[in-house]
Formats: structure tokens, C-alpha cells, sequence
């Protein structure tokens, strides 16, 4: 069968999720197109060198460029911070490799535009790195609205919370410096929310938003490793440049309202990425700390027994359950990572583009910086106007 060769750039929190994802694909999906992990790249060569290892890649390399341009490498996946996206993607689609992108897929939507517009140029498969669309219960609140079971969208609410900089002395990481990073809590869990509304309830039109830093500047980073760090309180300290939480009001072309909450300051929150959708026939909840459950109300039930019910995902009738395991065993987050690239090597083998692509990472990528405008301006800002 043929396989599709892998460069990976990044090796930390996603470079594990997405290693996980393609040892785990052919295991469970044996006749989706096999990833054959050929190249892990990092900056620091011992330590990419001992992540190959660890991780199961054969071979390990620094320069990412070097990476880019080899003869025997398909597709190159990018994981590093969000501020070197651009650079590696729009030099891989140059030399004509397919391109996975982590969220979000740039720090402007200049950049974004850009980035997509190099892809499509140059006729490669691309793919940003939305995985929660990819959770069997999320997939099962798609096929109720599009069936049409829910009736006519009136609410999508939303929120993503956690608490893991609550500590005023966490040190500064480099989630919280906006030139590697973009934004805060808006760019690295709000993309997730405007992607799941783009999915569910359709496009955006217009949004007003709030935000806020609580913590001004935090010490300085000895040492940084996924959403963990090191660094000494009373040493040196530097400014936070970042968001630490952001809330936007939105209104759908669809004519459905929404509300959308991102922050890192709600204490007892580990990673509570959770909506809630209401129409004129039905409701559904869903929250990824239970990420196997959705919620659902139909206003038809008899009146004796209304009431929300819930729907465990895991039977043979909701997409992805029937590689697993019996009804009833559940399946965890390094999943949404395996029928994330399931649906990328599917595509590739198919020739078509994958979803989600470079197309909606512009899409939320304009919704961010639309908020971000509104914050600035005091004002309703439409996404026609980004």
C-alpha cells in the first residue's frame, strides 16, 4: 500500500499528539493511506534526537529548511509556536509538499490569507489543526442540526476555560508573548470555539468583544515544555503582552446569536471546552471533559419524560466507534489527533482537500482579529469589514 512520507516540525505537547496519531492510524484504520514517520525536526538537535527516539520517528534533523527540501518527504506537518507557521508553510508548499498546520494557522489574518493562497496556488493538500470537529459526540451534534432534528438555530453558546496560569509567579511562557504568539486565551482556545460554531451553526457576520490581562508581567522562563514551565519568582520578570481572558457577542448569517468565553483564569477548570446549542425543536450540550457524552432535548418527547438525555457516543452508529472499542469504552483526546489525520491521509490518497483546510483557518483567523478590532474600537465589527 502506498504511505505518505512525514516531516514533522515540533516535538513538544502536539509533536507527542500528533507522533501518537500516526503510529495509532494503521493500527485501527487499516486501509486509510499510511503515514510513514520519516523526519522529526527541532531546533535543539539532542533534544529532537532523543524525541525520535521516544516518539518512534527515524530520523531526527535541525534545519528545518534542510527538511523541506527532501526529495523523499510527502508532507510536512508544523507544530512549532505559532509565530514560525507562516515561514515553513509557505516555504513546504513552495516545494510542492502537502502542509499540516496546527491552529491558529498564523498570527494576522494577512498572514493566513497568504499562507492559503500559496497553498492553492501550488495545488497541495492542506490541513489546519482543529481536532475537536473530530470527537464522535461533536460529529453527532453535526448530523441532528444538519438533519434538521434541532429545527431552526436560535442559540450557540460557548466557552473554554481553564486555570493553568492562575499562579501570578507562573513564569512567562511563550503563550504569553503576543509576538510569538499572536493573542492569549482568544487565539489558542477561542479558535477552537469559532471553529466548532463554523462548523455547527454556519458562518459569523458580525461580533463585539471585551478582554483583559490580569496578570501584567510574570518572571521570566528557565524552561518551558508543553503547558509547563520553570523559572524562579524573584528573579527577573517580564510583561505579559497577551490576553488572559476575552468574551464577544456574535450574530450568524443565519440569523442565530451567539456567545463565546475564553479564559485561563477559572480556577477548578482544567480544560472545560464546552457549547450549547438551542433550536426551535431541540437542544444539545457537549463539554470535552466528558467528551464521549452529548446532551440532547427534543421538544417532542411526551411531556412526562422531557428532559435532557444523555447520549454516549461510543456505539457503531456514531462516526469513528466502530474502529475502537465494544459500546461503552470510551475513547480519550489523543483520538480527535487519530480521525484528524485519518481525515488528512484520506484526502490526500482521494485528491481532494481535507476538512478542516487553510480556508477555514482564514475564516476564524478573521472572526479573531474582528474581536480583537472590537475590543480596540468599542464597537460591533463585521467580518465583512476584516
Amino acid at each position: 500500500m502506498p504511505q505518505l512520507r512525514v516531516g514533522m516540525i515540533g516535538y513538544k505537547f502536539m509533536g507527542k499528539a500528533h507522533s501518537n496519531a500516526y503510529r495509532s492510524l494503521p493500527m485501527f484504520f487499516p486501509n486509510a493511506l499510511k503515514p510513514e514517520m520519516s523526519v522529526i525536526c527541532g531546533r535543539d538537535g539532542n533534544a529532537v534526537q532523543q524525541a525520535a527516539a521516544q516518539l518512534g520517528w527515524q530520523e531526527s534533523v535541525s534545519d528545518w529548511r534542510t527538511l523541506i527540501n527532501r526529495e523523499d518527504i510527502d508532507l510536512i506537518d508544523i507544530n512549532a509556536p505559532s509565530d514560525a507557521h507562516k515561514e515553513i508553510a509557505l516555504e513546504a508548499v513552495r516545494a510542492g509538499k502537502h502542509v499540516f498546520c496546527e491552529k491558529p494557522l498564523a498570527l494576522t489574518l494577512q498572514d493566513a490569507r497568504e499562507m492559503l493562497q500559496a497553498a492553492e496556488e501550488a495545488g497541495v493538500v492542506h490541513m489546519v489543526g482543529f481536532n475537536y470537529r473530530f470527537s464522535p459526540a461533536v460529529r453527532l451534534a453535526k448530523r441532528l442540526i444538519e438533519s434538521g432534528r434541532l429545527g431552526k438555530l436560535y442559540h450557540f453558546r460557548a466557552f473554554f476555560l481553564q486555570d493553568w496560569i492562575l499562579d501570578p509567579d507562573f513564569p512567562l511562557v511563550w503563550r504569553l508573548q503576543k509576538e510569538v504568539a499572536g493573542s492569549g486565551s482568544h487565539g489558542d482556545l477561542g479558535a477552537h470555539l469559532i471553529d466548532l460554531a463554523h462548523y455547527l451553526v454556519g458562518d459569523i457576520r458580525e461580533v463585539i468583544g471585551m478582554s483583559e490581562t490580569f496578570i501584567k508581567e510574570r518572571p521570566l522562563a528557565s524552561e518551558m515544555t508543553g503547558l509547563s514551565a520553570k523559572g524562579s519568582s524573584n528573579g527577573p520578570k517580564g510583561p505579559v503582552t497577551v490576553d488572559d481572558a476575552t468574551l464577544f457577542l456574535a450574530r450568524f448569517e443565519s440569523g442565530c446569536i451567539g456567545s463565546f468565553e475564553a479564559t485561563r483564569f477559572a480556577a477548578g477548570h482544567r480544560s472545560t471546552n464546552s457549547f450549547e446549542i438551542n433550536g426551535s425543536l431541540g437542544s444539545v450540550r457537549f463539554d470535552f471533559e466528558r467528551m464521549n457524552e452529548l446532551e440532547v432535548y427534543f421538544t417532542s418527547d411526551d411531556e412526562d419524560v422531557q428532559g435532557f438525555r444523555r447520549v454516549l457516543a461510543t456505539d457503531p452508529a456514531h462516526d469513528y466507534a466502530d474502529a475502537w472499542w465494544p459500546p461503552g469504552h470510551t475513547i480519550g483526546f489523543e483520538h480527535t489527533f487519530i480521525h484528524e489525520m485519518l481525515e488528512l491521509s484520506t484526502a490526500v490518497a482521494e485528491g481532494r482537500q481535507p476538512e478542516p483546510n487553510f480556508r477555514d483557518g482564514v475564516k476564524c483567523q478573521a472572526v479573531l482579529e474582528a474581536v480583537e478590532q472590537s475590543v480596540d474600537e468599542r464597537r460591533w465589527v463585521a467580518i465583512s469589514e476584516m
